[in-house]
């Protein structure tokens, strides 16, 4: 069965990076020994079938979508063949650089509920830290609105004793439930979390585990989705390799639910997400 294609390097500090041109996602990111991306043991690596690790896109949806139950979750962008434009890459990094048009998805499970002209583009920088943008353009004459996340697989190195710093005084969407919340302090995961957080700012994932302090900054974000599945729903994930969910935090820059984007004709907009590791 044919591979996708993959582009890897190493950095300077001894790090690794690997990027699919599929979905046009970044796999693997270590800046050093260890890895801040968990790729999952178990994930499909075929045409066709998404990747369950690094930073997926999700887009022209996310879950399922916005009052109706869309397939595929996340929307086609994470199974389309994206364009390789630009690829630079030397000891210390690499910039990566994809385009997709409405053309290349129509023939994908799930093009039919989004058949808008539009042009994507997703530009990946490593090195030191890492950085994921997704920039949308509406190429037609009539506006559409669509939602979008980076949903960054973190590795971390013990779920249970992480500490998610700056969502303080946010409401927040509970997927599990379906009510509203407001968060106070710092949180603390306890279990199966899928939230979606009205927050554009900065968020720190203390992690004592591993002694470090990942940071992930936004830019074009309304909100931050933290989603991590514990144990009972780690069983039911089949591309999800035995214990890895202990070690699974996705902090997601995000437009989703009420914060869906509109473009006009002509319009672009621009989603980031960029991390950075210190030491605690």
């Amino acid at each position: 069965m044919t591979a996708l294609t993959r582009h890897e390097g190493v950095l300077a500090g001894g790090g690794r990076w690997s990027v699919f041109d599929q979905g046009a996602q970044l796999a693997s990111w270590a800046p050093g020994s260890d890895p801040v991306l968990l790729l999952s043991s178990r994930t499909a690596t075929e045409p066709g079938r998404p990747v369950r690790g690094g930073i997926p896109l999700c887009f022209p949806w996310f879950g399922p979508g916005r009052g109706e139950r869309r397939q595929p979750a996340h929307g086609f962008a994470r199974v389309a063949p994206w364009r390789l434009g630009l690829l630079e890459q030397d000891h210390h990094g690499a910039r990566l650089v994809y385009e997709l048009e409405e053309g290349d998805v129509r023939e994908l499970p799930g093009a039919e509920h989004f058949t808008a002209p539009f042009r994507a583009t997703c530009s990946i920088e490593v090195g030191s830290t890492a950085s994921v943008t997704l920039t949308v353009r509406n190429t037609g004459t009539e506006p559409f609105d669509y939602e979008a996340a980076l949903h960054s697989y973190l590795y971390v190195g013990d779920v249970a004793r992480v500490r998610v710093r700056g969502l303080d005084g946010c409401t927040w969407w509970d997927k599990l439930d379906e009510r509203t919340y407001r968060q106070e302090g710092d949180l603390v995961l306890q279990g199966e979390t899928d939230r979606v957080y009205h927050h554009d700012g900065t968020v720190q994932v203390e992690d004592p585990a591993l002694d470090r302090i990942l940071v992930i900054d936004k830019e074009g974000s309304a909100d931050t989705v933290v989603w991590t599945p514990g144990p009972a729903k780690a069983a039911e994930i089949p591309d999800l390799g035995p214990g890895e969910w202990e070690h699974l935090l996705c902090v997601e820059a995000a437009n989703v639910l009420d914060h869906a984007v509109t473009l006009g004709p002509g319009e672009e907009r621009a989603l980031s997400t960029t991390i950075t590791t210190r030491s605690r």
